[in-house]
């Protein structure tokens, strides 16, 4: 197992700018963009992304997801005591979505938040960004977006911290998985 640097806020904020340019360049003017944070790791992100595309000309509507009901593993993990839920307060029908989180893992948090989208509506186009990617894909799921690429194993796990407050606290460690914690 190799090591791994940690992460700091400037290459965190170089990144968020990275993914929202490419945002702008590829939705111009677009008025139903959404940017939706899977709770709770994107909605920080979500929010920054958001800032970012307005400093660019580009007004999006945000909101949250919330995955807990559509998890596949509820039974081991169960809905945590801190829980964002879905807040959508525009109309995901025809909009162009897209889904905001901070780590793409396995893929299954990114199914469950579309499960739970679609419950809300139909979008014309999903997208989705991520802060980091690490590999380890176990359904057929890519990033849009992505900012940053980790080379890790699966015994590692990718902890990304976006400081609601002050993005000068941000920061991205690896460190390895307890034993129960890791996924299947």
């Amino acid at each position: 197992m190799g090591t791994h640097p940690k992460h700091d806020a400037k290459t965190i904020r170089q990144a968020i700018k990275s993914i929202a340019s490419a945002i702008a360049r590829r939705h111009p003017g677009n008025p139903r963009l959404l940017l939706l944070g899977i709770a709770n790791g994107g909605i920080v992100l979500a929010d920054r992304l958001a800032a970012h595309l307005q400093d660019l000309g580009l007004r999006a509507g945000t909101g949250t997801i919330d995955i807990s009901f559509h998890r596949d593993d509820i039974g081991r993990h169960p809905i945590p005591k801190e829980f964002a839920p879905t807040l959508i307060r525009h109309d995901v029908n025809g909009a162009t979505v897209i889904l905001v989180d901070d780590v793409l893992y396995s893929g299954r948090t990114v199914k469950a938040a579309l499960d739970e989208l679609f419950d809300h509506g139909r979008p014309e186009k999903v997208e989705l960004a991520v802060l980091v990617e690490r590999g380890g894909r176990r359904l057929p799921i890519a990033a849009d977006y992505g900012g940053i690429q980790l080379d890790v194993t699966a015994s590692e796990k990718v902890v990304v911290h976006l400081d609601a407050r002050d993005a000068a606290k941000d920061s991205i460690i690896v460190t390895t998985y307890a034993t129960s914690d890791r996924k299947p």
